[in-house]
């Protein structure tokens, strides 16, 4: 038997109480900060420290909950510190409940759940003073608290070495694909050089961001890395899309097969030319693209892209077994650094979800009878059997 275990079973046998937030705690409002002077109270809004001031609003442990915006990010403190307005503080009674308690209930119950707008993600006192939270003795929350922040620093940790090896391998994987990409020196094959307009059919789609879809048939390319989605088609084909215009120009890159929506000023390049193999076209424009453009750019930071810069872009064309060498190697690297379901992307998800899971499973409560009543209670819970989580 685990000491969690043993603390339920000798301390709440029969099941915990189960209470509204506003019966343990009281929310209270953020406020305007700027008429104080700089120092060294943090100042919390719903991103996190904004700046520093010389007042607290508060100096006990204290769950602080965002109102409007990311809802989703909670945020524990233990030392004095202020808020805005836009994220509430919490007034906790630690005579009946641990702070740290609190914190890691309402991260189990994803609190972004309750969003009350339409717009901006907003929540309201009068829906966070209802939310149930199950009341087990001190003793209990405690252990709970205990486990929990043993196994939140393991997988802070792990995730830690894995983003580090990610961040690692994903230089490496750049600095392999550059090398790959220079054929300099080459004797044992001939490189021939041409032009983008060459190999490739240009053009730009002809939709805009505001006809996206939360959930559609076909991927829908605008100008940036997430792909949104629509009802309807373009094109079918395979094509390597880049973004026209905005902050992402020459660091954005799509590779598709099949139908797809495209925004009109992203640009589709549909290989044509039998020489070249498309996914080894897409590769090395992420290589070379970025610097060709801020070369040939009149600006010194570049902010669109001109047709003639496409039409004129040089591309080496090896042989085709070479450049398929080329893309099985760096398929290899890409789904190690970069896919989702599997490689060390996979990885640290893994570990996030494997974090959550337990996280949950200590804080799960089930419903039972207290004695002598013949129908379900909203005011007792009792332990679920789960998988024990020790630490």
């Amino acid at each position: 038997m685990s000491r969690l275990e043993a603390l339920m079973a000798e301390l709440c046998p029969d099941g915990v109480e189960v209470k509204e937030l506003s019966q343990v705690l009281t929310i209270k409002n953020g406020k305007d900060y700027k008429g104080f002077d700089k120092g060294n109270i943090p100042v919390y809004g719903t991103g996190g420290i904004m700046t520093y001031i010389d007042h607290a609003a508060f100096e006990k442990p204290s769950v602080l909950i965002p109102r409007k915006g990311s809802i989703d990010k909670l945020y524990y403190v233990d030392v004095p510190f202020w808020t805005v307005d836009t994220i509430f503080y919490t007034d906790i009674n630690t005579d009946i409940i641990e702070p740290k308690y609190v914190f890691y209930y309402l991260q189990a119950q994803h609190l972004e759940r309750l969003n009350t707008a339409g717009g901006v993600p907003s929540l309201t006192q009068a829906v966070l003073n209802s939310v149930k939270i199950p009341l087990p003795p001190l003793p209990v929350q405690r252990e709970i608290v205990r486990i929990l922040d043993n196994f939140t620093e393991l997988t802070a940790e792990l995730i830690a070495e894995l983003t580090a090896e990610l961040s690692a391998r994903k230089k490496q994987y750049e600095y392999y694909r550059d090398s790959l990409f220079n054929f300099d020196g080459q004797g044992d094959f001939e490189v021939q050089w041409l032009s983008l307009s060459e190999i490739a059919e240009i053009g730009t789609g002809s939709s805009n961001t505001n006809e996206e879809l939360e959930v559609g048939n076909y991927p829908f390319f605008v100008r940036s890395q997430e792909v949104r989605q629509k009802n309807t088609f373009e094109f079918d084909e395979t094509a390597i899309i880049t973004s026209g215009d905005g902050v992402g120009v020459g660091k954005i890159f799509h590779y598709v097969e099949g139908k797809y929506a495209l925004h009109q000023r992203a640009y589709r390049m549909h290989i044509t030319n039998e020489s070249v193999l498309p996914r080894y076209y897409f590769y090395y424009m992420k290589s070379a693209f970025l610097p060709y453009i801020e070369k040939n750019s009149f600006h010194s930071s570049v902010t669109s892209i001109r047709r003639p810069m496409l039409n004129n872009f040089p591309v080496p064309v090896p042989p085709i077994e070479v450049q398929a060498r080329i893309v099985a190697i760096l398929d290899r690297f890409d789904t190690l650094c970069n896919d989702l379901t599997s490689g060390l992307p996979a990885e640290i998800e893994a570990r996030r979800q494997q974090y959550e899971y337990y996280r949950d499973q200590l804080l799960t409560f089930k419903a039972c009878l207290p004695a002598g009543q013949a129908g379900p209670s909203d005011g007792q819970a009792c332990l679920p059997d789960r998988q024990e989580v020790s630490a």
